[in-house]
């Protein structure tokens, strides 16, 4: 399943998307059609005072709520699925794609996704839903924090179970230990934690198929696959260039808007986002002396060189754990950014293929509003150019990009 088409799309911009208002209202996802709420980036960052308090509280004793959970879960034992059929898992850096695709599969009508109003009672799906029910309102799309364009509602599809593996792993995301979870690691309250939760919100979504989004899931693919041994995997990659000029542009937005709204900092930590603003934490796989490097070249002012590092560094790690792992291998997809953008019919009736999910209007709809936009263009040197050519070379090989600002061509 790694292979792809040496043609790409060379584009220097996002990718964004446009969805129509009737497939929007029932997958949550951004529609340019039906009317919005206006658009403040500063506003996105602000984090109501209840939602603060109420994640708080779920941050600070996640003893209490796991015992809650298993009380809802044996509650509702005689109802939920009896098993988790085939869940797909979408990881890769952030900003790779990783967003885009978890909307389209997010709109097939076989599938049930974390949403943003799921937060912050992720440990109770069953009962929270319960509560929000008649709470429940349309809400006019608004623009994420991100800045990138895309519209999410309350209903919107959305990465959001990192907070049960930072409760169950208390060093999820300490870049000074390895964050690599694999076939040989065993935490059997959380793999029957987790199993009993994704048929919890099955259940209360009404679908038969799993799809989770989770950037760090990239270190814990091998370990998911123990999990669920019938697992689909789904990997975005991205060129480079493009790539790291958007995590940049992520990282100046957060930290803005992070110094300004202090609660925001507190809301990213408890949601389990560090790719970017004021508490930035790398992803350690086993690499103490690469981490360090990319720490100080981050503290040090030298942003692109050590996100090139950075990319470099986990793409070339999966890479290697996909071809040393057959299984593994088998059962992931890779996706390049490019190629989806270049033939987006294609790609996605590859993608419902990979996931084994059957032909889907809704999904099919999607090929073609699937375009790049032209609010943002890298604005590199070509100095750092050439750094980012340099520190990403291993791996940009390995996933068929050429030296240069653009992919490679036929």
């Amino acid at each position: 399943m790694l292979e792809f088409d040496e043609k790409c799309w060379e584009s220097e911009t996002e990718m964004t998307t446009t969805i129509q208002a009737e497939s929007a209202l029932e997958s949550g996802a951004a529609t340019t059609s039906a009317p919005k709420a206006p658009v403040n980036i500063d506003d996105s960052f602000q984090v109501p005072w209840n939602v603060h308090c109420l994640s708080g509280l779920v941050s600070r004793i996640p003893g209490l709520w796991k015992f809650l959970g298993n009380l809802e879960s044996n509650s509702f034992q005689d109802q939920l699925p009896k098993h988790v059929e085939r869940p797909v898992f979408i990881s890769g850096i952030a900003r790779s794609g990783s967003t885009i695709l978890l909307e389209v599969l997010a709109a097939h009508r076989d599938v049930g996704t974390h949403q943003y109003r799921d937060f912050p009672m992720l440990y109770t799906p069953v009962w929270w839903s319960q509560a929000t029910e008649k709470q429940t309102r349309r809400s006019l799309p608004v623009e994420r924090a991100h800045g990138d364009g895309i519209l999410v509602t309350p209903e919107s599809p959305e990465a959001m179970e990192e907070v049960l593996w930072m409760g169950f792993f208390p060093d999820a995301h300490n870049s000074q230990r390895s964050q690599i979870l694999d076939q040989d690691t065993s935490n059997p309250p959380f793999e029957q934690f987790y199993g009993d939760h994704v048929r919890k919100l099955l259940y209360v979504r009404k679908r038969t198929r799993y799809v989770s989004k989770g950037n760090y899931n990239f270190s814990r693919l091998a370990y998911l696959q123990k999990i669920f041994p019938d697992a689909r995997f789904v990997v975005p990659v991205r060129h480079p260039v493009q790539h790291i000029a958007s995590l940049m542009k992520q990282h100046r937005l957060f930290t803005e808007g992070e110094e300004r709204y202090p609660r925001a900092l507190a809301h990213m930590q408890r949601v389990g986002h560090f790719e970017f603003g004021l508490d930035r934490r790398p992803i350690h796989i086993g690499n103490p002396d690469t981490i360090h490097r990319i720490l100080d070249l981050w503290n040090s002012g030298e942003e692109v060189r050590g996100w090139a590092c950075y990319w470099n560094a986990l793409y070339e790690w999966v890479w290697k754990q996909l071809q040393e792992n057959d299984t593994l291998r088998a059962a992931t997809q890779v996706i390049r950014y490019e190629d989806l953008c270049d033939a987006p019919h294609r790609r996605l009736a590859q993608l419902l293929t990979h996931c084994e999910l059957p032909e889907d209007k809704n999904v099919a709809a999607f090929a073609d509003r699937i375009q790049a936009p032209s609010y943002y263009k890298p604005r590199f040197s070509e100095r750092e150019l050439e750094v980012i050519a340099e520190e990403t070379a291993p791996a940009s090989r390995l996933f068929g990009y050429g030296r240069g600002n653009r992919p490679a061509a036929e």
